[in-house]
């Protein structure tokens, strides 16, 4: 009986990115001067970005089962692809088709019919309006009354009820405003830090000024910069994140639920798997 963005839920940041493509193109929304190298030293520049952009080795299946419930999706239409293929990105563009991967949540959602998931569709790097359109209409055929429609954060019990088993939010406010299924951009804060230390004193930061109205995102993802991929041309960004994860989970399990101004709800993390994240998330809704 608590809505949705008061309890504590577990999450993947760039879900998709255990299927990048080794022989895809370097995204157009990446600097020109990787997208050069990328194109003149591919045997040089590709394996290093994959080794960078890489955030997941599990499929999204495999998330599910280990307890995942939302989804972080970057979506893209691929410059020189055919048509109406959309795949998901992340430096590079992924084997896997979004269609595909939609009916892959929704073949598990009805195999698992209390189970709800939060999908979060953003980026939309390279879309048309026409293609948003496209888009909004595969996530209607594939997951119908599955979604539940935007309005009032709903409870558990209250999605059972209705048989609802999907919140899907869409980053883009003009195509939300045209479709009572979609609902708004879920805020993620994304510190953007290398050192588990500096990320960790970002989200406190964040705290202290009060949490979002509804659903909110804590990352708990390192990120790699430029100096620190020259100082570190073998590693990729698993052997950066492995060693930081003891200090991000303690970091954590110290976090509560509920309607407080300091309290989190979406913890999102990288490698999923790895360790004991998933537990250690789900386990902080005994606080409340």
């Amino acid at each position: 009986d608590v809505p949705l963005h008061q309890l504590s839920i577990p999450g993947s940041h760039d879900t998709m990115t255990y299927c990048l493509n080794k022989t895809s193109p370097i995204s157009q929304a990446q600097s020109r001067l990787l997208q050069v190298l990328g194109k003149v030293l591919p045997c040089v520049t590709r394996p290093v970005v994959l080794r960078w952009s890489t955030t997941q080795v599990l499929g999204v299946t495999e998330q599910l089962d280990a307890g995942v419930r939302y989804l972080d999706l970057r979506i893209a239409h691929m410059r020189d692809g055919s048509e109406k293929n959309l795949h998901f990105v992340h430096m590079v563009y992924t084997t896997a088709l979004v269609e595909d991967t939609l009916t892959e949540i929704s073949e598990w959602l009805e195999s698992h019919p209390r189970e709800v998931v939060i999908l979060a569709c953003r980026d939309f790097e390279g879309m048309t309006d026409g293609l948003h359109e496209y888009l909004v209409a595969c996530i209607r055929n594939i997951f119908g009354d599955m979604l539940c429609p935007r309005g009032e954060m709903p409870t558990l019990n209250q999605m059972w009820s209705r048989g609802q088993q999907v919140i899907l939010s869409y980053e883009e406010d003009s195509v939300v405003n045209r479709h009572a299924e979609l609902w708004p951009g879920i805020p993620y804060w994304w510190g953007d830090q290398v050192k588990p230390q500096e990320l960790i004193r970002y989200l406190e930061r964040m705290k202290s000024c009060g949490r979002p109205g509804g659903l909110f995102v804590a990352g708990i993802n390192l990120t790699e910069n430029l100096a620190y991929v020259l100082g570190h041309p073998t590693e990729s960004l698993r052997k950066m994140t492995l060693p930081s994860l003891p200090c991000l989970r303690a970091w954590v399990r110290d976090q509560s639920p509920g309607p407080g101004a300091q309290c989190t709800n979406i913890i999102a993390g990288d490698f999923i798997g790895a360790d004991a994240f998933v537990g250690d998330v789900i386990r902080l809704n005994e606080k409340l």
